[in-house]
């Protein structure tokens, strides 16, 4: 079983990279949020990792965190949900697109991630209600909300995304409104444009 992969990163194609270490090179599925904060080439990365054995590959798959992980986990224990699909949840839902498909019983919400038509999204449903239960108990989903922007405020999202289009990356423009939202108490009272101008300050400190 490898856990983890430590080493210099050599290569990146598409959803794939390749970390180098001591000379052998391991092809990795990274995970969006690994994908979204990656070092430059050459530079060293660290990835908590899940090994997938077939009768066919050996698989690699890396995320940012264990948490990240476990709820990779929780997706593949599902009856039908491969490591790809996996992946597809990881990259499409926030926790909180978690919450309200399993308290609203709203499959329209896993519709959407790519590769989830309405029979899966019903299975999905009707497991994610015990999985979502568990990794709640254990704190796994909220030690990855706090460290998500999404999270902690409905305007989170719109924000990141406020910044992406000025040009900032995704990882950053998400670091820097979970900073926002961790200096400012009142989250309620908050604009998207109040938002939006303290997480800029951020960017204006560095």
């Amino acid at each position: 079983m490898i856990g983890l992969v430590r080493g210099n990163l050599i290569d990146v194609d598409e959803e794939k990279i390749v970390v180098d270490v001591g000379g052998v090179g391991y092809e990795i599925e990274a995970s969006s949020s690994v994908l979204a904060s990656l070092p430059i080439h050459g530079e060293e990365i660290s990835l908590v990792c899940h090994f997938v054995v077939r009768e066919d590959a050996q698989l690699l798959y890396g995320f940012s965190s264990k948490e990240e992980r476990s709820l990779f986990r929780a997706y593949i224990r599902i009856n039908g949900v491969g490591p790809r699909l996996g992946m597809a949840l990881l990259a499409s839902l926030t926790i909180n697109d978690l919450r309200h498909a399993v308290d609203k019983n709203d499959i329209g919400v896993l519709k959407n991630v790519p590769g989830v038509g309405k029979k899966t999204a019903d299975r999905l449903l009707v497991e994610l209600k015990n999985q979502l239960s568990e990794l709640l108990q254990t704190n796994v989903l909220g030690d990855i909300a706090t460290g998500s922007a999404y999270d902690a405020l409905p305007l989170a999202k719109e924000a990141e995304q406020a910044l992406i289009s000025l040009g900032y990356k995704p990882q950053e423009s998400i670091d820097a409104v979970a900073a926002a939202l961790a200096l400012e108490k009142e989250h309620n009272s908050l604009s998207l444009n109040d938002l939006v101008r303290l997480a800029l300050r951020n960017f204006i400190r560095e």
